[in-house]
């Protein structure tokens, strides 16, 4: 055979080889994308670069799958239902201790079932894994938290704030066969929150 045609099999292989690596690494993307979401375009803008985006969301998949997520028991997930009742009522006298309480219950709901708790960017980082959708919600829920500490945020922010904890704490108590918790209460708080101002005027 001539030395030509050895050249031309050797580029085929070579460009067979380079389409193989392309396609793994475009379904590679392709399955992280679809099941981080939005959790996935945030690592991408932060980091700058999708390849290390991509390298960071697989080590949290790899910390994830080191650890024991328990489900909650019925008694457990009725008790913090029973707990953020409470909380949602607390608000309207006093949102930012309620906010404060939230930010508590949605850690304790974590640590019971198995999350780490010591750090607030590795629980979020961990939590992506098991619900991409709403750690956003924890983010900016802890954020505004953070602000309130400071005296940086207005009622409305808080509320805010307390519907953003509100979305990963059903995420954590509910099991794959229920339906969720009921968010009908915010509605309420806010109903009574307008009465009594205008109560007081």
């Amino acid at each position: 055979m001539p030395v030509w045609a050895w050249i031309v099999i050797g580029v085929g292989v070579v460009i067979v080889i380079a389409l193989a690596l392309f396609g793994a690494d475009r379904q590679r993307s392709r399955r992280l994308e679809e099941k981080f979401g939005p959790e996935y375009g945030r690592s991408v803008r932060e980091r700058g670069d999708r390849r290390a985006a991509e390298s960071e969301l697989r080590e949290r998949e790899q910390v994830r799958e080191r650890l024991e997520i328990r489900p909650l028991s019925d008694r457990q997930r009725e008790r913090y239902g029973r707990e953020w009742e409470g909380t949602q009522s607390a608000f309207v006298d006093n949102p930012s201790a309620a906010l404060a309480d939230a930010d508590r219950l949605v850690a304790e709901v974590m640590r019971e079932r198995g999350y780490p708790v010591d750090d607030f960017e590795q629980q979020a980082a961990v939590v992506s894994v098991d619900h991409p959708e709403v750690v956003a919600n924890y983010r900016e829920g802890h954020a505004i938290y953070l602000r309130s500490e400071g005296g940086d945020a207005s009622t409305e922010d808080l509320r805010q704030a307390l519907q953003h904890y509100r979305a990963l704490f059903d995420d954590l108590l509910e099991s794959p066969a229920e339906a969720p918790l009921t968010r009908e209460p915010m509605d309420e708080v806010q109903t009574s929150d307008s009465r009594r101002s205008q109560t007081r005027r």
